[in-house]
């Protein structure tokens, strides 16, 4: 199969689809890779590691897409990108379809399957494409508070661990997916009083025995959560719904009765963001302040690091890659439900109840789509 990796065009992405060690593994298994000039710059792999690894450079995106067969990215595609999509063409990204529906009204006249890391499952019902990131963004979310406080930045001037005699600062996670127990795990590294709310019994089991006495779990009701952000120096929306918008669990109201100074950090932005007030900021601009709150909402927060990023999405991406290439696109999705899974759009097709509800356009069952590829 003839496999394409464009170079990122979203505002400061640095991550690449496939390193030059997955272009090998590819090219061993008999396939084709082009990949764009410069694509790998950000993670610190130059045209020559490529061509090393068996990979053709293309001199444009543009190339890029007229050759391949199977499109691999990291973030979702961009306007011109979708553009050069074609029916028949295999695209596998993340996607973030419910928040947009520019976006999905593009692919779906695309005619082109594409196939999203996001909602890929597993044997335990978990999203193995997503987890990678979300460890990346749980734990970047608790430096960008913590930078956040910073009085230069617009917060509250607190040092988020405090010092011998100083209280440290109250940082509330919501959600003890990936991201909140990532998140959880940096902010008692540096010393913060944290609060984990979550409404799963088992989660709140799992973080009091992983962390004991140095967090406090709480059962989210809307009062508790009410209360513990009220009085929050710092709260990092760390909530899910697979496929679906994430629920505004922090209200604009809430937020005109915050301390000045106090930061929000929305992990969830990509999926349209847990808090009302949240829009999606960009690494050039990352932050806003609303009624005296600091907000951090970057879409795309692990392509800050995008060398960690690209090797922990690719330990996590290679063998999907492979199936789809090795059995062609249509056996691979046949064989494996929970590949079958991230299918979102195909040929014209949603194929994922969670995006069109969200969107309010028709459902076709992913076994139904898979006739028409």
């Amino acid at each position: 199969m003839r496999i394409g990796v464009p170079k990122e065009i979203k505002q400061a992405e640095q991550r690449v689809g496939m390193t030059p060690g997955s272009v090998r593994e590819a090219v061993a298994h008999g396939h084709h890779v082009v990949v764009e000039t410069t694509a790998g710059a950000g993670i610190g792999a130059d045209d020559a590691a490529y061509a090393a690894a068996g990979a053709t450079i293309a001199p444009d995106a543009a190339t890029v897409f007229e050759q391949a067969d199977l499109i691999v990215k990291v973030k979702e595609p961009q306007t011109g990108e979708r553009a050069m999509l074609r029916a028949g063409q295999t695209l596998f990204t993340y996607l973030h379809l419910a928040p947009d529906p520019e976006q999905a009204a593009d692919l779906i006249r695309s005619g082109a399957v594409c196939i999203a890391y996001e909602t890929v499952t597993d044997a335990q019902g978990a999203l193995p494409l997503l987890a990678p990131m979300s460890k990346v963004a749980g734990r970047m979310a608790v430096q960008a508070a913590a930078h956040s406080l910073e009085a230069p930045q617009g917060g509250s001037g607190l040092l988020i661990g405090g010092v011998p005699g100083v209280e440290p600062a109250k940082v509330v996670v919501i959600g003890g997916g990936v991201v909140g127990v990532n998140a959880t795990e940096i902010a008692v590294g540096m010393g913060a009083d944290v609060v984990v709310l979550d409404r799963s019994l088992p989660v709140l089991d799992a973080l009091q025995a992983r962390f004991g006495p140095a967090i406090t779990t709480v059962y989210s009701t809307s009062a508790a959560l009410e209360d513990h952000v009220l009085s929050a120096d710092v709260v990092i929306g760390a909530v899910l719904v697979k496929g679906a918008r994430a629920p505004k669990l922090v209200t604009a109201a809430m937020v005109t009765q915050m301390a000045h100074g106090s930061v929000l950090v929305d992990v969830a932005i990509d999926q349209g963001g847990c808090f009302e007030t949240s829009r999606a900021t960009t690494h050039a601009q990352p932050t806003y302040v609303v009624d005296g709150v600091v907000h951090y909402a970057v879409a795309n927060m692990p392509g800050a690091v995008p060398r960690t990023s690209t090797y922990a999405l690719n330990n996590a991406t290679l063998p999907f890659v492979l199936a789809l290439a090795d059995k062609g696109v249509k056996q691979a999705l046949a064989d494996d439900p929970h590949l079958l899974n991230g299918l979102n759009v195909s040929r014209g097709a949603v194929t994922e109840q969670a995006v069109a509800d969200a969107l309010g356009l028709d459902y076709v069952h992913p076994e139904a789509a898979l006739g028409a590829i």
